[in-house]
C-alpha cells in the first residue's frame, strides 16, 4: 500500500490554525512527500483538554505492541472498523487528533501500465484536517507518540481515483472529533459534498513516488488525460 502526502506549514502557523500552543520546539518543518513513519505535525488535546501542536510518527503502535515493526502497515484506520479493532478502539475513544495537510497523493495505473500520481487538495489553498487516532508507545524509558489517519469510502470525484479516501473534517467538527466520546456515526461521517466540491484532483510529477524527493514542486499541475482515471493502486 502507498502512503504520501504534504504539509508545507509552520508551527506558527499551524498553531495559529487549529488555536493550540506548541510544544514541537521548532520541530515542524516543510514536507510535500511524507511517508509512513515520518514525524509530522498534529494537534490533539492535553489531560486539561487545551489544543496542543505535537509531532507524532505516522504509523501507529498500540502501547501493549513489542516492537515498533509493524508500524508502516498501520498508517490508517479504517472508518467502518476503528471503533471495535483491537489496535485502534482505545485510541478512537479516548485519544482523538487531527493532522494538518496541504493534500495528498494517490497512483492511478492508466492504460499501457503507467502510474500516474494525482494530487488532492482545497482549490483554495487552505489547510485540510485529517481525522487521526494517537498513542504514545514506551521503549526503553522514551515516549513515543504515534498515529494513524482514518479513512472512508470515497465520495463524489475522488471516488474515480479510488475507492477510499481520508476521513476529512471541516472546521466545524474539530471540537467535536479532538473530545473523548461522542456518537460514533456523527463522528465518522464524511463530509458533506459540497464541501467536497472544493477540491483539486492536480496530476503531478511521477517524482513523488521517490520518498528521497521533496519540495514544493512535487504538487505542480502536471499534463495528463484526465479522463482515463481508473485505478487499482491506493493510498488511504
Amino acid at each position: 500500500m502507498c502512503g504520501r502526502y504534504a504539509t508545507s506549514r509552520s508551527a506558527g502557523d499551524l498553531s495559529a490554525l487549529f488555536e493550540s500552543s506548541d510544544e514541537t520546539g521548532a520541530g515542524v518543518g516543510p514536507d510535500f512527500n511524507v511517508a509512513p513513519t515520518d514525524p509530522v505535525p498534529l494537534i490533539r488535546l492535553t489531560p486539561e483538554g487545551h489544543r496542543v501542536l505535537s509531532v507524532g510518527r505516522w504509523g501507529l503502535i498500540p502501547h501493549w505492541s513489542r516492537t515498533a515493526a509493524g508500524a508502516a502497515r498501520m498508517i490508517n484506520a479504517r472508518a467502518e472498523t476503528v471503533a471495535t479493532s483491537r489496535a485502534y478502539a482505545p485510541s478512537f475513544a479516548r485519544r482523538r487528533c487531527l493532522v494538518p495537510a496541504d493534500g495528498w497523493y494517490e497512483w492511478v495505473r492508466e492504460p499501457g501500465g503507467r502510474r500516474q500520481p494525482y494530487y488532492m487538495t482545497p482549490a483554495d489553498g487552505s489547510v485540510l484536517a485529517f481525522a487521526g487516532i494517537w498513542s504514545v508507545w514506551e521503549s526503553a524509558g522514551r515516549d513515543l507518540l504515534t498515529f494513524s489517519v482514518l479513512t472512508t469510502a470515497a465520495v463524489g470525484e475522488l471516488a474515480e481515483v479510488h475507492d477510499r479516501m481520508p476521513l476529512l473534517l471541516p472546521r466545524e467538527r474539530w471540537a467535536s472529533w479532538l473530545a473523548p466520546g461522542g456518537e460514533t456515526g456523527a463522528l465518522l461521517a464524511p463530509p458533506a459534498p459540497e464541501w467536497l466540491a472544493g477540491l483539486e484532483v492536480r496530476p503531478v510529477s511521477p517524482a513523488v513516488g521517490d520518498v528521497r524527493n521533496d519540495g514544493p514542486e512535487l504538487t505542480a499541475r502536471v499534463p495528463a488525460r484526465r479522463e482515463e482515471i481508473g485505478s487499482e493502486m491506493t493510498l488511504f
